[in-house]
């Protein structure tokens, strides 16, 4: 009878573990919706507008805890300008001295009222090469040969973006660069940050913002990107895999602590 109980727990355990793991993305970053960010962008008016509604709750869009402490991190948003080609950085702090990126919009202007936009996700959290843009398409009627009749076909189209608000902003005279005021410790008075959920339930909430926003194999923002790689910020505590990014702290003493999102941890 001992055995059989034996057996029933650790089939149990096996089960519970099984079930956390499908409650996890495969990559860290999927916490973060990239999709539902630039959604958050289009609406916003300014950047200190966007940097609000990426840290309100009802808008679903962040679900990370990378430093592990049981509650949502506060999303920074800074902007480094090289003429018209702009680099839009969203990064959190995970403790005084340490600062991971999680993302970079990248927006360089086509025309004189044109203008293109990508984001990326950072490599530490994402597959490689993750990159979401606004999505359309134009339809045609295609004809076939012999009895067949014609068809419709959707061509992708790249979407001119220079109406959005928040790019209007950017780009109007006497515009002041942006960069966030907070740091770790110091956050605006409306930041009430929440406890992250399951993995399934994020995903869920984020199906919305899906549809207009597509992932794409290509960069066409290039510039922007050669103005951020510099000024990339990446954490020397983040420890990337599959399922889930380790966070390790030394601490006074020596120990080193490793924590995962769960929130549990352990010392070596």
């Amino acid at each position: 009878m001992k055995r059989y109980f034996s057996f029933v727990l650790v089939v149990l355990g096996l089960a519970t573990t099984q079930a956390q793991d499908e409650n996890l993305p495969e990559f860290t970053g999927d916490n973060f919706s990239l999709e539902g960010a630039l959604t958050l962008f289009q609406k916003a008016n300014s950047l200190e507008e966007f940097e609000q509604l990426l840290n309100q709750e009802n808008n679903g869009v962040n679900n990370l805890d990378l430093n592990g402490d049981g509650t949502i991190d506060y999303i920074q948003v800074d902007d480094y300008q090289e003429g018209d080609t702009h680099a839009i950085v969203l990064s959190t702090f995970l403790s005084e001295n340490e600062k991971q990126d999680i993302a970079v919009i990248g927006i360089e202007k086509t025309g004189n009222e044109s203008a293109q936009l990508q984001i990326e996700g950072d490599e530490d959290l994402y597959a490689a090469n993750t990159i979401v843009e606004p999505t359309d398409v134009a339809e045609s009627v295609k004809e076939n040969k012999g009895p067949n009749p014609p068809y419709y076909s959707n061509q992708p189209l790249v979407v001119n973006v220079w109406l959005w608000p928040s790019v209007r902003f950017i780009y109007r005279p006497g515009y002041v660069v942006w960069r966030s005021p907070w740091r770790w410790g110091t956050y605006p008075k409306f930041w009430r940050p929440w406890r992250p959920v399951s993995y399934t339930v994020f995903y869920t909430r984020c199906a919305p913002h899906r549809v207009y926003f597509h992932r794409v194999p290509t960069r066409r923002v290039v510039v922007a990107h050669r103005i951020y790689k510099p000024m990339r910020r990446h954490s020397t505590v983040v420890v990337h895999n599959k399922r889930g990014t380790k966070v390790v702290r030394r601490t006074p003493r020596g120990t080193t602590v490793i924590r995962t999102p769960r929130g549990g941890g352990r010392r070596r």
